[in-house]
């Protein structure tokens, strides 16, 4: 999968910027705040229809312009085919593969990418959230009726926080709250199940990875987490829906106490260790940066082995931190597909990977030529 050409306007600080991309590795260099992480998140756009950094188009659209649009000549699945997504202050997103309109979820149906931010830190320092994210992300691309129970589940779950947050003043919603804590089940068993399915094949993958980033000296463990009275989060979802509804009738009592939602998909975690020990409580910052490495790159192999092909992959800021041996690792692992990196200063990266280069500088983009 590559972005062969790209064209952006009125996107971000570009007023206009067209470029080509190499189909092996591109290094795109510059000072802090010029327009380098801009190229990721339109690349990233092309794969899901929005923005890794908000969800609001507004942020998008350059400043004094009425609409942004990004413009995409890509290959994938052995065809050529044109991404078009164009946003409008005021309208409704846009988008379209060949001139034929698509949704934002049909996107990841012709192109997929994997995304490295300094963000992605937080998978392992923070909160459960940052970790259902990635499993998140990664199976909506992968599986499009993913993408449709979590919308879904979301909708459930924000209906029935508000009858628990709303029903002292408003006691006739009480009527529906049974309703929606089944749709909650319902959808959650089925989200359970992709994510555990899921999180088998990134820790069989991950921790081959991480064995080798550490020079074998460190071992990564990645485990699933739901709701305790779930016996087999991998198993039939009928038999995780009855599970589920076992969980929610022990809470019932503490729901409406604390008027919180206690049973579903969203108190999911992934438990990730480092030699035995939670990296969340002990990984120190080299750790830390290794391991979200280390599940970013098991995922960008997983996207392999579903679709055959690499998917693109984004790595914003990823090697300053490193030492040369984990730079080494890092550059030596992304062969066999287009990689996006980005850097303050080339750092000799383009020699080391024979990369296309590209200076970004107040949303100008210029190529330069390796001597």
């Amino acid at each position: 999968m590559t972005v062969k050409k790209l064209a952006l306007n009125c996107f971000r600080n570009f007023d206009f910027a067209a470029l080509e991309l190499s189909p092996g590795t591109n290094v795109i260099y510059g000072e802090n705040a010029q327009g380098k992480t801009n190229l990721l998140e339109a690349v990233y756009m092309l794969t899901c229809g929005h923005s890794f950094r908000t969800r609001s188009d507004k942020e998008i659209i350059g400043f004094g312009c009425s609409g942004a649009e990004i413009l995409a000549d890509i290959e994938s699945h052995d065809r050529e085919q044109t991404v078009r997504i164009a946003m409008r202050n005021g309208a409704a997103k846009q988008i379209t593969v060949n001139s034929v309109r698509k949704t934002e979820s049909e996107l990841s149906e012709t192109l997929n990418a994997v995304l490295f931010s300094p963000e992605d830190l937080g998978i392992i320092k923070d909160g459960a959230a940052a970790r259902r994210r990635l499993l998140d992300n990664a199976i909506c691309q992968l599986r499009p009726r993913y993408a449709e129970y979590l919308s879904q589940f979301n909708r459930f779950y924000e209906s029935k926080t508000r009858i628990l947050r709303d029903s002292e003043q408003k006691p006739s919603l009480m009527s529906m709250l049974d309703e929606f804590s089944d749709g909650m089940c319902l959808t959650s068993a089925q989200l359970i199940r992709y994510r555990a399915a899921f999180t088998e094949r990134l820790q069989e993958k991950a921790a081959v990875i991480h064995s080798d980033f550490s020079g074998n000296g460190e071992q990564l463990g990645v485990s699933y987490k739901t709701v305790s009275t779930v016996k087999d989060p991998t198993g039939p979802v009928k038999e995780i829906y009855y599970d589920l509804c076992e969980h929610l009738e022990r809470h019932r009592t503490d729901e409406l106490n604390s008027r919180q939602c206690l049973t579903g998909a969203h108190k999911d975690d992934l438990l990730i260790s480092v030699n035995g020990s939670p990296a969340r409580s002990f990984a120190s910052q080299g750790q830390t940066r290794t391991a979200a490495l280390s599940l970013k790159l098991a995922e960008r192999e997983i996207f392999l082995d579903e679709t055959g092909e690499y998917p693109i992959l984004l790595l914003d800021d990823v090697l300053s931190e490193l030492d040369r041996r984990r730079q080494e690792f890092v550059l030596n692992r992304i062969g066999g597909g287009q990689t996006l990196i980005t850097c303050c200063e080339d750092e000799g990266i383009s020699e080391r990977t024979g990369g296309r280069v590209l200076y970004v500088s107040g949303g100008n983009i210029k190529r330069v030529d390796i001597r």
